[in-house]
């Protein structure tokens, strides 16, 4: 069974039986991206609290399905739980969400980061990195993903595209 399998078990349970069970169905039939906006709108429907290491788990399954843009704002929207939270989903902020990376970090030259998952214990984040398009916007799908340092100055680890899901555990694994 796969992290993302069993990540997905663990939040359907969140939601009433017979919409976790659509939500499961959905991906017994390959239709992750509809099972995700499912699972979302049905925590939203029964104002499920949910703590914020889910709220960036939920947002990791949607990057890996490719609905993070879609569904973060509704994720955002989740009733929050009364919990410490470990890790933080960080809010896109059109106007200043990119940051370069300096010459130093040979691996991610050319890449600009867009802070995604802060980790509140040892401050490490969890990075999207993206390239410029000819038109001057980022590429929509994270070409990497890499954690930095506290203070963003310094890529720790660097992981290849389609690894959201294990950049995101190796953040959880830091601190662990």
């Amino acid at each position: 069974m796969t992290d993302d399998v069993v990540m997905w078990e663990r939040l359907t349970a969140l939601l009433p039986e017979a919409e976790a069970q659509e939500v499961k169905d959905c991906w017994d039939i390959g239709e992750q991206e509809a099972g995700l906006g499912l699972l979302v709108s049905g925590l939203l429907a029964h104002e499920t609290p949910i703590s914020e290491t889910i709220r960036a788990q939920l947002s990791v399954l949607a990057e890996a399905w490719g609905e993070r843009e879609r569904l973060t704002p509704e994720i955002l929207q989740c009733r929050g739980a009364d919990q410490t939270a470990g890790l933080k989903l960080i809010e896109p902020d059109a106007g200043s969400a990119e940051e370069v990376l300096g010459e130093a970090d040979h691996d991610a030259a050319d890449f600009f980061l867009v802070p995604w998952i802060a980790c509140a214990r040892c401050g490490q984040v969890l990075m999207r990195a993206h390239t410029r398009e000819p038109w001057g916007g980022l590429t929509y799908l994270a070409q990497h993903y890499a954690i930095t340092s506290p203070d963003r100055a310094t890529v720790l680890r660097m992981f290849p595209p389609c690894s959201a899901t294990t950049a995101f555990a190796a953040l959880q694994g830091n601190c662990s």
